[in-house]
This record gives C-alpha cells, sequence and structure tokens, in this order.
C-alpha cells in the first residue's frame, strides 16, 4: 500500500461523495436529472464502489472506527436520498405514457418542500462523512511510508 496513492484514491472518493451531492441538490432545485445520474445503493457510488473495496484496506492502518462513522453516515445519506427519490421517480401512480416519456415526474410544492426537508438531512449525514474522511485523511498524513508496507504485508 502506499502512503500518497491510497491519499489520492481518498481525495477521489471525496471528490466522488460531494458530486453526487452536487446532483441530488440539482434534482431538489428543479433542474432535470437523471435517476440513474444519483445511485440509490450505497454500494452503487462511486464512493461506496471506494468504501467497500480499496477502503477497507484501511483497516489494516488501524483505522476502524473512522472508517464504521463514514460508513454510517454514508447510510443515511443514501436512506434520505432514497426518500427524495421517491418523491421525484416514483411511477406508481403515472400512466403507461408518462412513465416512458418522462423519467421524472411532476410534483406539487408540498412534496417539494418535503424533499428539500430530507435533503437538508441528507447534507448534515453528508457534512459528517466529511469531517470523518478529513478526521481519516490525518491520520494518514501522520502514518509513515514503513506502516503502510507493513500493513501491505500483513506484518503490522
Amino acid at each position: 500500500m502506499d502512503r500518497t496513492a491510497t491519499l489520492q484514491l481518498l481525495a477521489e472518493a471525496k471528490k466522488s461523495h460531494v458530486k453526487w451531492v452536487q446532483r441530488a441538490k440539482l434534482l431538489i432545485g428543479g433542474l432535470p436529472v437523471d435517476q440513474d445520474a444519483i445511485p440509490l445503493n450505497c454500494t452503487d457510488c462511486d464512493f461506496g464502489q471506494w468504501f467497500y473495496d480499496k477502503g477497507q484496506q484501511l483497516n489494516a492502518l488501524g483505522a476502524t472506527e473512522c472508517l464504521h462513522d463514514i460508513e454510517k453516515a454514508h447510510f443515511e445519506v443514501h436512506e434520505h436520498y432514497t426518500k427524495i427519490f421517491k418523491i421525484y421517480f416514483d411511477t406508481s401512480d403515472r400512466s403507461f405514457f408518462s412513465k416512458i416519456f418522462s423519467s421524472q415526474k411532476k410534483i406539487g410544492e408540498q412534496e417539494r418542500e418535503i424533499a428539500k426537508e430530507y435533503f437538508s438531512r441528507l447534507q448534515v449525514s453528508s457534512d459528517d462523512i466529511l469531517e470523518h474522511i478529513g478526521r481519516l485523511e490525518r491520520r494518514l498524513y501522520g502514518i509513515s511510508q514503513n506502516v503502510f508496507d507493513a500493513a501491505e504485508q500483513g506484518t503490522l
């Protein structure tokens, strides 16, 4: 495990999370967003793919608590977004033709306000993720390359 490469991958994962949240914000703001642009499942977004793959290697460096906190907040983000998704994309009450020709349903002001509240909660959980990532980054910067090497070889 290379410290510089690990920190770079973490920075890219962090950036992809921020972009994911921005797409959700655009949706709440009324801009058309393809439902596939904001994955529902926490293992399907770019951040989740990093977290459940390369991110898990950080457990070998004693980052278990940080990773647990990140995972909890990440799950919450997706939980809140699922509620938003149902408001904007739930097709159960739409006609056959509107389902075919439009991915995003028309919503009323009351639904939009509810979605904004869910987004507010999502934003709090996202801020938690970023705070925990910052803590993880500081921890990783404090670890020498020798410790990364030992973790990779399983000699920690």
